[in-house]
């Protein structure tokens, strides 16, 4: 039974485990089947996209082929795969048209910045050592393809179906990579005053910022502690630095987060600076609707917030920055020269403006005008005039010296005589009026054109004229006996015209010749002999009028008496003949001519005028000058034109350069001056703005005229009235103070009391109390009152009083003193230490104002002022002296105004207006003051060339400072001589006819033979204006004066009677002695006995200076410089005279050397100039100045003037007194004086940000440096500084060990970056740096980073880098990198190229006893000597034995190189022989002699083996010696 129950049991556990294994074998079998699904995969493969097909554009569609593999690779059926991760086979696409191409295109972007090629691992090597200027490098960009229409991004493959893709990617260079550079440290810095270990530090800054993946900067500061302990001075900055602060933000309201960031330093991101910012927190007002228009009667009190602002500040240096100039002079063109500026105010030469010429003065108008950018190319350009101060550059002169030239003055000769009456046309002898014209020349050529000269032709009317006449010669009568009585003379005929010159006779009248034979008579022996008739005497008159007549008359003498049966002589009255002459009237015509009329134009030439030249010169135009011609008679005036010569008509018509037309030109109108902002009156007058501009040059030839407006004026519009506003002023509010939820954070007692602000509402009202706008007030109104101030809520512990009282009244005394009380409040009555009075004042007392004043004067006396009527005068008015310089004026002096205890008050309480005056006086200076010149003295010479003088003489003489006079002669005159010219035949000797000749009947009965005869002479003046009357006999030639009285021969009967001596033959020219001079006489009466006449000719030698002369022209020495008689300086001439000269000397008339034909000098007259003489010119007294101080004594006022012309010549000096000063005023000054900084207090701790604090309190004082103030009412100084910028600063106080940076340093000059010496880009670099100061080693890892800032800057230059060494001192030197301006610097040479800074041999010196030498070789100790080895290095060095007494070693390089110090070794030292060179090897040479000694030696010891030879022995051979090598130096122990 136990064990079929025991069976059944297990039966039934077996088969409920049978079921679990078969559930068990199941799940393992899915199981296994997942498994195996996932190890062996099947996933969906695609094939690539197809080509787009379909319409164009969007529409298109692509296909492409999709199976599903096994991962084993082999295709298997779709449905094997996850259908849900199949791809898609068809997606929709772009199908690219041709026309697509106005679509789309590429879009390239610039190319980035050229960085290293990377290598395999993705690394950028720097390649430092492998560059020489430059990297290879690659530059990338960005392409893409976009839509053209809306700039959006398509498929690449849309653009590269039609173009190929632009290279993303090319080549670049890169220079190499430059390290950092930075500068030489600066000095150490003084070591700190404080007691213990203090640090000093120097800092050096950045001159170039790494690029291109050079080495960065080293560290900028070193730092080492202070050996001695010592207090120093504190050192100046090198640099000055300025606060400059930003605008103050709007007020915000503080936040919790912002109330934590008090006093924190943060980045303004608000800002394009990267300069920190401070945000402070501080009491501001909120004006809210400030800028808001209100109406006027419509105001709100103001609601008080307590906020704060935030301000941008930053440190700038004092270097500052160059303005641009905007503002450049301009001129006017100079007006017309004006000789009268030069002339003083009492010459009487003032009103001729038309005829005055020679020096004078010019003015222009100068003003300052803004020049744009546009204009500063085109200068030429009108600009607007401005306010003169704006011009900085000294002013262009306003005036200077110019010249009008005088017309010329013309010499002319006297008037010839009288021509033979003529046809006016001899080609046209028609009628039987005629003309008898006389002639003079020009002596003196006047400069430029003869225009000036009087006319040169003078003419009459006559009758009959004949322009051909004959002249008949007789020729001898032959009597017909041959001896005496009747006979027949020959009559010879010429024509000849009218200037004498032989002609055809047929052109004579009368034609034909008249030549013919004419009886005559020869005296016979007792018949009555006479002279042939004497030559016509000259006219006695040049024409006729009612009272006188010209008359000439001849004569003839009898030469022998008759005898008996002879012809009785002619009667007396027979012996002269008279006949009148020049009949014509003395009325005179001639032509005479206007002034030439301007240039204008003439229809004929007008077709020429686009191409015609005037001398080369291209001008406007050609055109036509005409002038009008009169005939005009003497003393009567103008006279029908027939009744001149139309022979000698002058031109009325000439060619002529047509002046260009000019426009006026002027400026535009300036800026119309400001209209006063400030409000006016209702009863002030009108306020006006004025503006104006300035003409440029006038027009000239008819160009359009200038406007007539060059002032315009208007009266100001929307000028504000005046209206009395005043502020109103309410009540304070509660004291506020600081809220709970930041109170939570301040340690102590959370109480609500102490120190906080409060506020009230201040509105703005009229006189009739309506309230309008705030901002009236601000414009017209006292200052705004306060709006916030601060407050005290008293804490419980604290003392509380009520407000003061008002100070009680003064007496009339200046000793009494005022006082004012409080009292204490609730429990503050009780409390001890409230009732401390010397704690706790409860009465205040000061002194009583005094009303006693005193007046002192101040200062020395002002110069002595001239008053002046008007402030401005025209230009030209200032050249004629009316600026006024001296005379009566006033001189002032300061008057201060002095309380009783001394302190400077206003002037008005002495009741005087701060000025005591004085009259004065200044000395006008008085210049020598000389006549006008007189007339010219007559010329000296009557005759040719010879001196005229004019003089002036002293009328005043200088003084007090005038213009001096020039050098007088003892006479206090001063004269002026020039050469003059007088015409030879102007006086000339008249002789009467001979007396008949008179013989002594008591010697002679017979009344014939030798007796005498006598006439009379005088001197006359043949010019015109002398007609002939007698004049002084001196006037006339004295070595011509003809012979009053000579023997005469009277013929007796019966003897021969010849004629008068012929003039003498012309002698040859030049003068020759071997010829001879004749003369010839005839017979008139043959005597009885024919041998009894007298010889009929003469001869003699032409013998130089006594019958034969030569001629030639004399010219003067030149003349002073002539001015007109209307001109005082200026262009003048000098001339020179010309005279002929005889060969003895004698001057005579020119018609000697004219028909020479000798050559007459080209040049008589030459340009000169007068230097004029100029006194210094100047503008007038500008007005006073405003006060250079407002306030106190030393306050001057000044006003100046300007030098218009500088003095020159003799003219009076410019005055040393440009400027003059006056004192001002004396007003006493007012200001808030703010006291000395206290220490920086930190709140609650010993170091960090703190303040600083000073007082502010109002002092009188009289401004001087040396005056001491006195406290004032705080009302007087006015508006009080702001607290927080006067009052109050922050600071900061460096806890013990901190590290601080130190301040920027100056910015590097600017470099580019080159490439051999060739610029790399355009614009350079300039760096700065700072760094941080150390206080203590322990924290150095606390301090800041070093900093650094780049900048880019124009105009930089390209630097090299090299390596400077100093010479080799014990193997050792220093190696430093500087830069090609001189800079030595740390970093920027090639550390590649770094020379050595130690010498070393190579190899090693370990050999016993040697040691490295300066050369750079092994080297022995003293005592050894080098053995060397082959290639030059040293083997060992060897002993040298015996040398321990040695005076020197001569087996060492010490030995070589030890000076020697014999007398015997430096005489013969430089011929002496030398084994070794400088370097210490061996000469040539010596190897030579030794090669040569060691053959003979071998030679000798073979001779000698030969000759001494012996039988052969077995020797051993003796050991080989070692080589040694010595050193020979030429010592004799050697």
């Amino acid at each position: 039974m136990v064990l079929r129950d025991s069976w059944l049991c297990a039966h039934w556990a077996w088969q409920s485990t049978r079921r679990c294994l078969v559930v068990l074998a199941l799940l393992l079998l899915h199981t296994s089947d997942l498994e195996g699904r996932k190890s062996h995969p099947f996933v969906w493969k695609t094939g690539h996209w197809g080509r787009c097909i379909g319409d164009c554009g969007s529409g298109g569609v692509q296909s492409r082929v999709v199976w599903c593999v096994h991962s084993e690779g082999w295709t298997t059926h779709h449905s094997n795969c996850e259908q849900s991760d199949r791809p898609e086979s068809q997606r929709s696409c772009f199908k690219i048209c041709d026309w697509h191409l106005e679509l789309f295109e590429w879009e390239v972007s610039e190319w980035h910045l050229c960085v290293l090629v990377p290598f395999a691992l993705g690394e950028v090597r720097p390649r430092t050592s492998a560059c020489v200027t430059a990297q290879h490098g690659l530059q990338h960009r960005k392409v893409q393809c976009i839509q053209k229409l809306n700039r959006t991004v398509v498929a690449n493959e849309i653009c590269e179906y039609f173009t190929p893709q632009p290279p993303m990617e090319q080549a670049c260079l890169i220079p190499c990579p430059r390290d950092c550079v930075v500068s030489e440290f600066s000095s150490w810095s003084v070591c700190g005053r404080h007691c213990g270990k203090s640090l000093q530090h120097r800092t050096r800054s950045v001159i170039a910022p790494p690029l291109y993946g050079g080495a960065k900067c080293p560290n900028l500061t070193e730092s080492r502690v202070c050996d001695v302990w010592m207090s120093c001075p504190h050192g100046e900055e090198e640099y000055t630095y300025s606060l400059k602060v930003g605008p103050w933000s709007k007020c915000r309201m503080p936040h919790l987060k912002e109330m934590n960031m008090i006093g924190r330093t943060m980045l303004d991101f608000g800002s394009e600076s990267t300069e920190r910012s401070t945000f402070k927190l501080q009491v501001v007002e909120n004006f809210q609707n400030f800028h808001r228009s209100r109406s006027h009667y419509s105001s709100k009190p103001w609601d008080i917030e307590i906020g704060y602002q935030t301000r941008q500040v930053r440190c700038t240096r004092s270097d500052g920055k160059n303005a641009m100039l905007r503002y450049s002079w301009r001129t006017s063109e100079w007006k017309g020269c004006d000789v009268t500026l030069l002339l003083e105010q009492q010459d009487p030469r003032h009103h001729k403006h038309s005829a005055l010429c020679g020096g004078g003065v010019q003015v222009r108008e100068v003003y300052c005008a803004q020049i744009t950018l546009e204009e500063t190319h085109k200068l030429k350009e009108v600009a607007r005039p401005v306010e003169k101060k704006l011009c900085l550059a000294p002013a262009p002169p306003a005036s200077q010296l110019c010249n009008i030239p005088c017309p010329p003055e013309c010499l002319v000769s006297s008037w010839l005589g009288w021509g033979p009456c003529i046809h006016e046309n001899c080609q046209d002898n028609q009628g039987k009026k005629g003309f008898k014209m006389r002639q003079r020349h020009i002596i003196v050529e006047p400069m430029g054109t003869s225009g000036n000269c009087p006319h040169l032709i003078e003419s009459i009317p006559c009758e009959n004229p004949v322009c051909y006449k004959w002249i008949i010669s007789e020729g001898v009568c032959l009597p017909y006996n041959g001896i005496c009585g009747q006979g027949n003379r020959v009559q010879h005929a010429v024509c000849k015209n009218y200037k004498g010159e032989d002609v055809s006779g047929d052109l004579c009248a009368d034609s034909p010749s008249p030549s013919k034979t004419i009886t005559c008579e020869v005296p016979c022996g007792m018949d009555c002999v006479v002279t042939e008739w004497s030559q016509w005497s000259s006219c006695s008159h040049s024409c006729t009028s009612k009272n006188a007549e010209g008359r000439q008359s001849r004569t003839r003498s009898i030469l022998a008496l008759p005898g008996e049966g002879g012809k009785s002589c002619p009667p007396n009255h027979a012996l002269e003949e008279y006949h009148t002459c020049n009949e014509h009237a003395c009325n005179q015509i001639y032509w005479e001519t206007s002034t030439w009329s301007p240039c204008s134009e003439n229809i004929l030439v007008t077709a020429l005028n686009a191409t015609i030249n005037w001398n080369g010169v291209p001008t406007c135009g050609v055109g036509m000058q005409t002038r009008k011609v009169f005939c005009v008679k003497n003393n009567s005036g103008q006279v029908p034109a027939k009744r001149c010569p139309e022979s000698t008509r002058p031109d009325t018509v000439r060619p002529c350069l047509l002046p260009c037309k000019k426009d006026c030109v002027v400026t535009p109108f300036s800026e119309w001056t400001h209209c006063p902002t400030t409000c006016q009156r209702g009863n002030a007058p009108a306020m006006k703005q004025s503006r104006y501009r300035i003409i440029i040059h006038d027009a000239v030839n008819g160009g359009q005229e200038c406007p007539d407006t060059l002032f315009e004026e208007r009266e100001c519009e929307d000028i504000p009235l005046c209206a009395v506003y005043s502020w109103k002023i309410h009540k304070w509010s509660w004291c506020m103070l600081v809220p709970d939820s930041v109170r939570q954070g301040v340690l102590g007692v959370n109480e609500a009391c102490g120190h906080g602000l409060q506020s009230r509402v201040v509105t703005c009202v009229l006189e009739s109390n309506h309230s309008v706008d705030v901002s009236e007030c601000l414009k017209w109104a006292e200052p705004m009152p306060s709006l916030v101030q601060d407050c005290l809520i008293p804490c419980k512990d604290d003392c509380t009083f009520t407000p003061w009282s008002k100070f009680s009244a003064c007496a009339s005394d200046c000793e009494s003193t005022r006082s004012r009380r409080r009292t204490l409040t609730g429990r503050s009555r009780k409390r001890d230490k409230c009732q401390n009075t010397e704690v706790y004042p409860l009465v205040e007392a000061e002194p009583c104002p005094c009303t006693i004043f005193t007046s002192r004067p101040h200062g020395n006396w002002s110069e002595c002022i001239i008053s002046i009527g008007k402030t401005e005068l025209q230009l030209e008015q200032r050249f004629h002296g009316h600026a006024k310089e001296c005379g009566e004026g006033v001189r002032f002096r300061a008057l201060a105004c002095y309380d009783k205890t001394g302190r400077l008050v206003e002037p008005s309480h002495c009741n005087h207006s701060g000025y005591v005056e004085q009259p004065c006086m200044v000395p006008c200076p008085f210049d020598c003051k000389l006549s006008d010149w007189s007339s010219w003295a007559p010329c000296s010479s009557s005759c040719g060339t010879g001196v005229k003088i004019r003089s002036k003489w002293l009328k005043e003489k200088p003084y007090n400072g005038g213009r001096p006079c020039p050098k007088l002669d003892p006479k206090n005159q001063v004269y002026e001589a020039v050469p003059c010219y007088s015409e030879c035949n102007q006086y000339s000797w008249i002789a009467e006819p001979w007396s008949p000749c008179e013989i002594n009947s008591e010697l002679n009965s017979l009344h014939c033979g030798e007796g005498i005869q006598t006439r009379k002479i005088r001197c006359i003046n043949t010019t015109e204006d002398g007609s002939g009357e007698s004049v002084a006999n001196m006037l006339c030639n004295q070595s011509e004066i003809p012979l009053e009285r000579q023997k005469c021969t009277l013929y007796c009967p019966s003897e021969c009677v010849v004629s008068e001596w012929g003039r003498w033959s012309q002698c040859p020219k030049p003068c020759d002695p071997n010829i001879m001079q004749t003369r010839t006489r005839h017979v008139l009466r043959s005597p009885l006995n024919p041998k009894t006449c007298p010889d009929g000719s003469q001869m003699r030698p032409c013998v130089l200076n006594q019958n034969c002369f030569q001629f030639h022209y004399n010219l003067t020495d030149w003349s002073t410089c002539q001015l007109n008689e209307n001109a005082t300086c200026g262009q003048g001439i000098r001339n020179r005279l010309l005279s002929c000269v005889r060969s003895d000397g004698k001057v005579v008339a020119m018609t000697y050397c004219e028909q020479l034909n000798l050559e007459t000098p080209a040049q008589m007259v030459v340009d000169c100039l007068v230097e004029c003489v100029v006194s210094c010119q100047f503008s007038e007294w500008s007005a006073w100045s405003e006060c250079s101080h407002t306030c106190g004594l030393a306050g001057q006022m000044l006003r100046t003037r300007y030098i218009i012309l500088q003095a020159q010549g003799e003219g009076r000096p410019c005055p040393t007194e440009l400027t003059q000063y006056r004192s001002c005023v004396v007003k006493p000054c007012y200001s808030w004086v703010i006291g000395e900084w206290s220490p920086c207090k930190v709140k609650g701790g010993q170091c960090g940000d703190g303040f600083q604090v000073r007082d502010l309190t109002c002092m009188i004082h009289d401004g001087s440096l040396s005056a001491t103030s006195k406290q004032a009412e705080s009302s007087l100084c006015g508006e009080l500084p702001s607290k927080d910028g006067a009052l109050q600063l922050p600071c900061s106080v460096p806890c013990p060990g901190d590290c601080h940076l130190t301040e920027w340093s100056e910015w590097s000059s600017c470099e580019l970056t080159c490439i051999d010496g060739r610029s790399f880009e355009t614009m350079g670099r300039q760096s700065r740096s700072r760094t941080f100061i150390i206080q203590s080693f322990e924290n150095q890892d606390s301090c800041p980073e070093q900093e650094l800032e780049t900048r880019p800057c124009s105009g930089g230059k390209c630097y090299n880098y090299v390596w400077k060494t100093s010479l080799w001192r014990d193997n050792e030197r220093t190696v430093w990198c500087q830069r090609s301006d001189g800079v030595n610097v740390t970093g920027g040479c090639s550390i590649q190229m770094q020379p050595a800074t130690t010498r070393h041999c190579s190899p090693a010196c370990r050999k016993p006893f040697s040691y490295c030498t300066q050369s750079g070789t092994c080297g022995c100790e003293r005592g050894y000597t080098e053995i060397m080895r082959s290639n030059g290095f040293l083997d060992y060095c060897m002993k040298i034995p015996g040398l321990e007494d040695k005076k020197g070693d001569v087996k060492t390089n010490a030995a070589k190189n030890k000076p020697v110090n014999s007398k015997m070794h430096d005489i013969f030292k430089g011929w002496s022989i030398q084994p070794f060179n400088p370097d210490g090897k061996l000469k040539i040479w010596v190897y030579g002699v030794s090669a040569g000694g060691f053959l003979m030696i071998v030679s000798l010891i073979f001779t000698s083996y030969l000759v001494c030879k012996k039988p052969k022995q077995q020797q051993h051979a003796p050991p080989q010696p070692k080589c040694l090598t010595l050193a020979y130096d030429g010592d004799v122990d050697m």
